[in-house]
C-alpha cells in the first residue's frame, strides 16, 4: 500500500503553515484579519478576494538550495504524494494538510516541448522557444493542478475530526474546470455540481464531468451567468465553491512555475505567456516564481504576459487604457471557449502580478488564434485554441521586437488539443466564415488506381519523389 509506505518514510514534521489573508490589502480590511484554511471562506470582511499567505519566515530558515534539492529529489518518484508535480512541492502548497486526506492523480509533471521548429521557421530564428504542455495532466487541462489541491482540503474537511458538514463541491465553468473538479471528485467519492453554460462548449468537454458522475446543469446563460448563480447556491446550500474565486487552487496551479524553473535546471525563463480567461492562471504564475525568488531558489521572476482572445478581451482593454478603470463586457463567442470570459474574477491578482513583472497584455482575433494554433500543429504541436491565443500573441510581440530572438520564452499551453477537435476540423474543411484558413490541410480525394496517386504525390511534392 503505497500510504502506508508513505507514512513509514515520512520524515520529520517542521512547523510550517498557510492561512487566508485579505487580496490585495485595502484601507477598509482589518490588518490582523486573516482566516484558517479549514474555514470555508471566500471573501474578505469588505467583500474583496483572499489569498493563501505562507509563514515564510520558516520557510526560510532552510536556504534555497535546501528547496531545490528536495523538490528535484521527488521528480518521477511514486513515494506518495511525492510523484505528483504538485505534491512534489507540498511545502510550498498545503504544508500542513495530512497525507492520508490528499486526493492526487499523479497530476503535472508536464512536458515542456521545445519548438525548434516554429521558433526557427516562423519567429524570425528563435531558438529558445518552448511550451509548456499542462494539457497533458490527467485530465487534459491545466485545471488539474489546482482541483488536486481545493478537493484534498474539502476531503480533510469533510473528515474526522473536523467533520465539516460539506455534502458536495460546485462549479461554474466553460469546461476544463468542470471535467477537472469531477475526476477529483469521483476519486474522493465527494459529489460534484456542474453549472455550464449551454452550447457553449466542446462535446469532448462536456462529456468528461458527465462520465465522470457529476450533476451536470446545462444553463440557458454564459460563463459569467453561471459564476453568478454559483454564487448564490453554495451562498445557501452545504456546497463548497471550487470556482478561482476560491485562492486554493491557485496554490496547486502556481507549481507550474516552480516546474518550468525545475526544466531549466532552475534558470529563469525571460518570457512567460500565459493564455487568460478568469485571470487566475496569470497571477498563480507570478506566485510561484515570486515565492522562489524570495526564498532564494532563483535570483529573478521572468516578464509575463496574458494573452486574450479580442472577443473576450476585459483586461487588454483595461491595460490599453493605462490601468485607469476596469469595465467588463459581455464576452462573444470565440474558438478559444475557456477563456470567453467577461467579467473575471481575479483582475486584481492579474494587475499585481503584469504590474510587478513588467508584463504585457496581448490580444488576438479568431483568424489569428486559430492561424497560431494550426502553424504550431504543422511543427509537431496538436494545440489547443487557447494556446493559439498565446501563440498569436508571441508572433505579435516578436513583429513589434519586443521580444528578441534569442529570449528564452515559454508558452503555456493550458489544454490539449483533443478536446477542441471540431474547431480543427471546421479550420481544415475551411468551414469557418469569414476566415481564410491559410494553413488548411485536407485530405485529397483521389481514384484508387496507381497513375491517379503517382500524378497527386508528384505534383504535392513537387517532383522531388
Amino acid at each position: 500500500n503505497i500510504r502506508e509506505e508513505a507514512a513509514r518514510l515520512r520524515g520529520p514534521e517542521h512547523d510550517f503553515s498557510a492561512w487566508y489573508v485579505p487580496f490585495p490589502p485595502t484601507p477598509d480590511d482589518n490588518p490582523n484579519e486573516r482566516y484558517s484554511l479549514d474555514e470555508v471562506v471566500y471573501r474578505s470582511s469588505s467583500g474583496g478576494l483572499l489569498d493563501v499567505c505562507h509563514d515564510m519566515e520558516a520557510l526560510a530558515r532552510f536556504p534555497g538550495s535546501y528547496w531545490r534539492d528536495l523538490f528535484d529529489s521527488r521528480v518521477g518518484r511514486t513515494t506518495w504524494p511525492y510523484g505528483s508535480g504538485v505534491w512534489s512541492k507540498k511545502e510550498f502548497v498545503l504544508p500542513e494538510i495530512d497525507s492520508d486526506h490528499i486526493v492526487s492523480l499523479f497530476e503535472g509533471n508536464s512536458n515542456l516541448f521545445w519548438a525548434e521548429r516554429l521558433g526557427r521557421e516562423h519567429l524570425g530564428g528563435m531558438t529558445d522557444l518552448w511550451v509548456k504542455h499542462c494539457g497533458i495532466s490527467h485530465t487534459g487541462s491545466f485545471k488539474d493542478l489546482g482541483m488536486t489541491v481545493l478537493v484534498s482540503q474539502v476531503n480533510r474537511l469533510r473528515r474526522a475530526p473536523l467533520s465539516r458538514p460539506i455534502n458536495g463541491v460546485g462549479c461554474a465553468s466553460t469546461g476544463d474546470t468542470s471535467a477537472a473538479l469531477s475526476a477529483y471528485c469521483a476519486a474522493a467519492g465527494i459529489p460534484a455540481i456542474v453549472f455550464l453554460p449551454a452550447d457553449r462548449i466542446s462535446l469532448q468537454q462536456l462529456i468528461q464531468p458527465i462520465a465522470n458522475g457529476a450533476t451536470v446543469l446545462s444553463l440557458d446563460t454564459d460563463f459569467d451567468g453561471c459564476m453568478r448563480l454559483i454564487r448564490e447556491v453554495t451562498a445557501e446550500l452545504p456546497i463548497y465553491l471550487a470556482n478561482s474565486l476560491n485562492s486554493l487552487r491557485l496554490e496547486g496551479q502556481k507549481t507550474a512555475a516552480i516546474e518550468i524553473l525545475q526544466q531549466f535546471d532552475w534558470q529563469v525563463p525571460d518570457w512567460v505567456i500565459v493564455p487568460g480567461g478568469n485571470l487566475g492562471n496569470i497571477y498563480a504564475f507570478y506566485k510561484g516564481f515570486e515565492m522562489c525568488r524570495v526564498l532564494g531558489l532563483v535570483d529573478r521572476v521572468p516578464r509575463l504576459v496574458c494573452a486574450q482572445a479580442a472577443n473576450a478581451n476585459p483586461l487588454y482593454r483595461f491595460y490599453k487604457s493605462g490601468w485607469t478603470e476596469f469595465q467588463p463586457l459581455v464576452a462573444e463567442t470565440t474558438f478559444a471557449s475557456a477563456i470567453q470570459i467577461g467579467d473575471p474574477v481575479s483582475v486584481d491578482r492579474a494587475v499585481v502580478a503584469l504590474k510587478a513583472t513588467d508584463g504585457i497584455v496581448e490580444e488576438a482575433t479568431e483568424e489569428e488564434l486559430m492561424d497560431a494554433m494550426a502553424l504550431a500543429d504543422r511543427t509537431g504541436m496538436f494545440a489547443c485554441p487557447h494556446t493559439g491565443v498565446a501563440l498569436a500573441a508571441l508572433f505579435k510581440l516578436r513583429d513589434q521586437r519586443i521580444i528578441g530572438p534569442n529570449d528564452r520564452t515559454v508558452v503555456v499551453s493550458t489544454a490539449h488539443g483533443l478536446k477542441f477537435t471540431q474547431s480543427k476540423i471546421d479550420y481544415h474543411d475551411r468551414n469557418i466564415k469569414d476566415m481564410l484558413c491559410q494553413y488548411a490541410n485536407p485530405p485529397i480525394n483521389v481514384k484508387a488506381d496507381f497513375a491517379s496517386v503517382m500524378d497527386v504525390l508528384q505534383n504535392k511534392l513537387n517532383g522531388k519523389i
